[in-house]
């Protein structure tokens, strides 16, 4: 192992920035048709080989996301056992039945539905969820698959700002900064719908051919068909509402949010064997191994920039193009946030803005909100321009690998540019407005 200790500052800063950057592009382009986690933890070993950051250092990090990582492992367990349960293919007929037998209309349906689970389970949860039953539904229905899937991931994002439990990113930033539930709701909430209407509206126009078919409902099991064992079904949907509840609470009282998903898994696997489903064997076949490298690699990239102290720069540097004003608050906050997200991802990006913005609690009480709204929009809408800026997102491309659909991330970033600065831009506007009354 290579271990220079004493590599100058500029040396070792230009070094890291370079193997950061190397990583995200190699995520963008997945060279040799590598995964994304696979990069990620070339990247995090490189840094570690050439002693950019100290072992203890990347352990200490990984320690300290164990809430994270073990989120993820008790939400893929609540959706595979929702999905052994049969939920997805009941959730998938209730939704066809509704749809009248036009695409349109059901493409409509998987955009509300998505806002629904965004806005009580948070958005990881909706890829999770989602992208599953969105898959089962268009495939047996022969629609187009690509038009249903990518609003999966866009509604994640774009509805995680609904209320302060729908993005783990906004209970981060509002434990900080406290921001009392009618103001999100005024900053925020009204700026979400705007949002996701644009996020609809423009999807129906780039997709509009394929939407103008109808469907064959028959080739759909009936709601009824669709329960494998009634007795099981009715106690996941017991459990998937205490979970849904008890994580509301958990958010609210800044409870690990990992328990929660966790003893909600434990539940449901109870059951399971009560019932004596003999899908606990396969168990680990529906868990995204690979989701848990990723953020592993990216968190060990993200903490040895921050060493670097280009991060604690970059923030500084938005808060002093905002200036005093309401406009440049909300502007530079939400250009700022976004930009970050998709460098370095938007958790890592919360943390850079949390300390960021201690620096303008001297500014006026409406400075200080815009720029914290706008910090939370940018962080939770700027990832759905490319496919490192958001976990949720990098999870629904993992979900679509296991099914053999691969979605390279020039594929997505082809869509995001599209649709995405458009709605940063007019959210950030309704923010903006929303600040002046």
């Amino acid at each position: 192992m290579l271990l220079f200790f004493h590599i100058p500052v500029l040396t070792r800063t230009l070094l890291t920035s370079l193997i950061a950057i190397l990583t995200l592009v190699g995520i963008m382009l997945r060279p040799f048709q590598w995964n994304e986690a696979l990069v990620a933890l070339a990247g995090a070993a490189l840094l570690l080989i050439l002693g950019l950051i100290a072992p203890l250092d990347a352990l200490a990090t990984l320690l300290s996301q164990w809430n994270t990582f073990l989120f993820f492992l008790g939400m893929m367990g609540l959706s595979a056992f929702a999905e052994e349960a049969g939920l997805f293919d009941w959730l998938a007929a209730q939704a066809a039945r509704f749809a009248k037998n036009r695409a349109s209309l059901l493409y409509l349906n998987v955009f509300l539905l998505g806002a629904l689970i965004s806005m009580i389970l948070s958005n990881d949860a909706t890829a999770l969820i989602l992208t599953p039953i969105v898959y089962v539904l268009v495939t047996r229905l022969r629609l187009p698959v690509l038009p249903f899937l990518f609003a999966c991931t866009f509604i994640a994002d774009s509805a995680s700002f609904l209320l302060p439990v729908s993005n783990p990113i906004n209970i981060l930033l509002t434990s900080q900064f406290p921001l009392d539930l009618p103001t999100f709701l005024k900053l925020l909430s009204l700026p979400c719908l705007v949002v996701i209407g644009v996020n609809i509206g423009i999807f129906y126009l780039l997709y509009r051919r394929q939407l103008r078919g109808r469907f064959d409902l028959k080739r759909l099991p009936s709601p009824e068909e669709s329960i494998r064992h009634p007795a099981y079904f009715r106690y996941t949907c017991a459990v998937l509402l205490l979970v849904a509840l008890a994580y509301v609470v958990a958010s609210a009282t800044h409870f690990p949010l990992s328990l929660v998903a966790l003893s909600g898994a434990f539940l449901l696997a109870g059951g399971a064997l009560a019932w004596r489903r003999p899908f606990l064997r396969d168990l680990g076949k529906h868990i995204s191994w690979p989701i848990f490298g990723f953020i592993a690699g990216m968190f060990i990239v993200v903490r040895a920039v921050e060493s670097t102290g280009l991060t604690a720069q970059f923030g500084q540097l938005l808060l002093h193009l905002a200036g005093n004003s309401n406009f440049g608050a909300v502007m530079v906050g939400t250009a700022g946030s976004a930009l970050g997200t998709n460098l370095v991802n938007n958790v890592p990006m919360a943390v850079i803005l949390t300390s960021a913005l201690h620096s303008v609690q001297h500014a006026p009480l409406n400075v200080q909100q815009g720029f914290l709204a706008a910090s939370i929009f940018g962080c939770d809408l700027g990832p759905n321009l490319t496919t490192v800026g958001s976990l949720a997102t990098v999870l629904w491309l993992l979900i679509l690998r296991q099914r053999n659909i691969d979605v390279s991330g020039l594929d997505y970033f082809k869509v995001g540019i599209v649709v995405t600065p458009l709605m940063l831009l007019i959210g950030a506007l309704t923010i903006w407005l929303m600040l002046g009354l």
